[in-house]
Parts: C-alpha cells; sequence; structure tokens
C-alpha cells in the first residue's frame, strides 16, 4: 500500500525533484526561501529566493524579484531576476524585468522586456605562466 511510486509533477520540471509546488488556486502575499526546488502555477506578490531550481509554470505569476540556483520561466514574472546557472523562458513565458545569469536562452514566443547582464564564469589562471617568445 505504501510502496506506490510517485508521478513527476510535470515533464517541464526537469530531472531534479520539486519539494515544493504552489498550486494554481494558491495566492501568496510574502517572501518564499527556501533550499530545495519549487514550482510555482500560483500568483506568488512578493519574492521569491530559492537556493535549487525554480519553475514558474504555464499559469504561474510572480510579481518581485526571483533568485535561484536555476530558473525556468513558462508563466509571467515581473520583478528581477538573479541566477547563478540558467535561466531559460520558454515559448508561453514572460519576463518583465531584468535578468542576471550564467546562460540565458528564449524560447521562440517567449517574452522578456528588460536588461540582461551575463555573468562570466570564474577562470582558473595556471600557475608560474610566463610571457615566452615564440620561434
Amino acid at each position: 500500500m505504501f510502496n506506490r511510486v510517485m508521478k513527476k509533477v510535470d515533464s517541464t520540471a526537469g530531472t531534479n525533484e520539486i519539494e515544493t509546488v504552489i498550486g494554481e488556486n494558491t495566492n501568496i502575499d510574502g517572501q518564499i526561501t527556501g533550499s530545495g526546488h519549487v514550482r510555482i502555477d500560483g500568483h506568488v506578490k512578493g519574492g521569491v529566493s530559492i537556493g535549487g531550481r525554480a519553475v514558474i509554470g504555464t499559469n504561474g505569476l510572480v510579481e518581485g524579484d526571483v533568485s535561484a540556483q536555476e530558473l525556468l520561466i513558462s508563466g509571467t514574472v515581473r520583478g528581477n531576476v538573479e541566477t547563478q546557472g540558467a535561466l531559460s523562458i520558454d515559448a508561453t513565458g514572460e519576463l518583465v524585468g531584468d535578468a542576471k545569469a550564467h546562460s540565458f536562452s528564449i524560447a521562440d514566443g517567449g517574452v522578456f522586456n528588460g536588461r540582461s547582464i551575463m555573468q562570466a564564469r570564474s577562470r582558473v589562471e595556471p600557475d608560474n605562466v610566463q610571457d615566452q617568445d615564440v620561434k
């Protein structure tokens, strides 16, 4: 009875396991914080700060800044976003605000109105490298 396999929330959620789901009929007024993965299908009026992956579902709306390791927008975000990894806007997604990410992709049909800043990945410089003349 307790050995049933749980299904994924949605194929667009990615391969990471979603720990928290804000349902389509849920409205939250305030800050959401956590270290895991979250999917938002409802309305959040306030910031979202997640240590893992955040997915804004097709019917999801966030009115506030979003910070996450990775962010997939299939719904709407009205605020600035920052990721330490990838930022993706799906064909149904809309971002109205500035974006700061290491990688940024927008699917055909996706909407982005704002400025983007691409963060450089840290480069490791080899030790004891000297300029040498090449003959």
